[in-house]
């Protein structure tokens, strides 16, 4: 009995310290060399990351040419974004700036809007406001301002349109501020947080918003969006099609014309030009349209 005891507790010990370990291991990698723990990976990396801002501070500045030319200028292509659905009605046409979700919304009919990864300001270059687009321009050109050269000496005065200056294939000017919603020559700079307060969206995105947005757009910056939105349509839009099966009421019969007495017209003349039915709404339209 005893030999039997002695060879039943050794597998049952192991298997009680496997299952003590269990949420130990439920966090790592098993590797050829042992256990790779998430927390040793990420302290690795954050210490990886301040020995670089170590390096990069003994580092001189970057010195570029004043007046550097932005480079060739590519024909590209729009990319649609994924479309969204909101939970309360928003202004159709106009743009919502989501800063804490890295989010740029075009709203669209019905509560739905395009959805635009960007990139926002890092920390201390963050806003919130209110805005028009003033200006739309391809292939924009950059000019640092001051407090840009003052932060970043060996800016250039100014690079010209391309695909290397940093405002990327399209800018949309925000009202009289240095703000742009502009494109990028680095998509890797996308939905984070590192820009002086514009925001970036990849060159793609950026060309199929500036096709459906317009100068006098409205723009809402928030630090966040305070509604629900969802990649799901609501379960109320499923059931839209009923209200258009409504049945309707048979048109009404028109009523029937009396006779009347009309006097005959004198043998020999002539009867009056009138106008067509529709010429009294045909004409403003006609006009409009020429005046535009």
């Amino acid at each position: 009995m005893t030999l039997m005891r002695s060879i039943v507790m050794p597998p049952l010990l192991a298997f009680g310290v496997a299952l003590a370990s269990g949420g130990a291991f439920a966090q790592s990698t098993i590797t050829d060399t042992g256990p790779v723990f998430e927390s040793d990976v990420k302290k690795k990396t954050e210490i990886d990351e301040a020995a670089r801002a170590e390096r990069r501070k003994s580092y001189g500045p970057t010195v570029y040419p004043k007046f550097m030319q932005g480079g060739e200028r590519p024909d590209i292509k729009p990319a649609e974004p994924p479309i969204v659905y909101f939970d309360q009605n928003e202004e159709v046409g106009s743009i919502i700036v989501d800063t804490k979700a890295h989010r740029l919304y075009y709203v669209l009919p019905g509560k739905k809007a395009y959805q635009y990864p960007i990139s926002v300001g890092r920390e201390g270059f963050t806003w919130a406001g209110a805005e028009k687009i003033s200006r739309i321009a391809a292939w924009p050109s950059w000019t640092p301002p001051p407090e840009m050269h003052k932060r970043v000496p060996g800016l250039p005065l100014t690079v010209t349109g391309g695909m290397l200056n940093p405002q990327g294939a399209r800018a949309l000017y925000l009202g009289n501020t240095v703000y742009r919603i502009h494109g990028t020559n680095n998509d890797r700079t996308v939905g984070r947080a590192n820009s002086s307060g514009c925001f970036r969206l990849t060159n793609e995105h950026v060309v199929h918003l500036a096709s459906i947005a317009k100068v006098g757009t409205k723009v809402k910056v928030l630090q966040a969006y305070g509604g629900g939105v969802s990649e799901n349509a609501p379960l109320s839009s499923l059931f839209s099609f009923a209200s258009s099966e409504e049945p309707t009421a048979p048109p009404a019969k028109p009523a029937a014309k009396r006779k009347t007495a009309t006097a005959k017209k004198p043998a020999g003349a002539k009867a009056a030009a009138t106008p067509p039915a529709d010429a009294a709404t045909t004409a403003p339209a006609n006009t409009a349209a020429a005046a535009e």
